[in-house]
């Protein structure tokens, strides 16, 4: 039987007459690299703040491996990691001081062996010392993520992960995706704008069209869907100038 990770019902979060979410019902199963597409204002973000808890929804229900965000939300924090578009460390910190202070407010234990084993696994043991007031863009993402996975977390969240890198900086990010995924375990739930990021990293892919989620299923069967459109963004553009109507073939994932 397959695990979900990931599960919403008529997720739904409104502010005031504006609707970011409208009923959104998804399914991902664990072990997934999920790409979440869709234009600006679309309600990715929104997605991922109501999934990660900060957020409540206004109705419906959503939960990680069976735990309800809200009537579990602390079993669902400890489930789970999250990187924002732009990761806010502490300039005059080193690496090791910010992932010391961040995991305490985690509760991680050993907390200093977990450091040792996040930055082993970024391949970046030497920036232990290291102030990141003098660090690039994509070395701060990569201690986002670092930061992230101190806790060990069964499902990571990431918001644009390579928004604003430089193609070694995108590829250093895909690569550490997909290696948390396949030796890892770690199910991926990605917000991105880079459709060529979502063909080569992910497995399944979701399109939101103003708050509403118009297409969700495994990147083969939409390809699929799709025979005459070769590529991913094609197909999204093909999708969005339907302005939010869902293929007769969309299904869930």
């Amino acid at each position: 039987m397959t695990t979900l990770a990931i599960e919403t019902k008529e997720l739904t979060r409104k502010y005031g007459d504006k609707t970011a979410v409208d009923r959104l019902t998804l399914a991902i199963p664990q072990g997934e690299i999920f790409g979440f597409l869709g234009h600006n204002g679309a309600g990715k973000t929104t997605t991922i703040s109501l999934l990660t808890t900060l957020l409540l929804p206004t109705s419906g229900s959503a939960s990680l491996f069976g735990d309800d965000i809200v009537e579990k939300n602390l079993e669902v924090r400890q489930r789970l990691g999250y990187v924002p578009e732009n990761v806010r460390l502490y300039n005059d910190l080193t690496v090791a001081e910010n992932l010391r202070y961040l995991g305490a407010l985690s509760g991680v234990l050993d907390i200093n062996g977990r450091i040792k084993a996040v930055l082993d696994l970024l391949e970046h043991p030497e920036w232990l010392e290291l102030r990141v007031g003098s660090f690039s863009k994509g070395m701060r993402q990569r201690i986002g993520i670092a930061q992230a996975l101190l806790h060990q977390p069964d499902v990571l969240f990431l918001d644009e992960p390579a928004s604003g890198l430089d193609p070694e900086g995108q590829r250093a990010i895909g690569d550490l995706i997909v290696r948390l995924n396949h030796e890892f375990g770690i199910t991926i739930f990605m917000n991105t704008h880079r459709l060529s990021e979502a063909a080569k990293l992910c497995t399944s892919i979701g399109i939101m069209n103003h708050g509403r989620l118009v297409v969700a299923d495994t990147l083969e069967n939409v390809m699929g869907q799709f025979p005459d459109t070769p590529s991913l963004e094609e197909i999204y553009l093909r999708v969005e100038s339907q302005n939010g109507r869902v293929p007769a073939a969309a299904g869930a994932v």
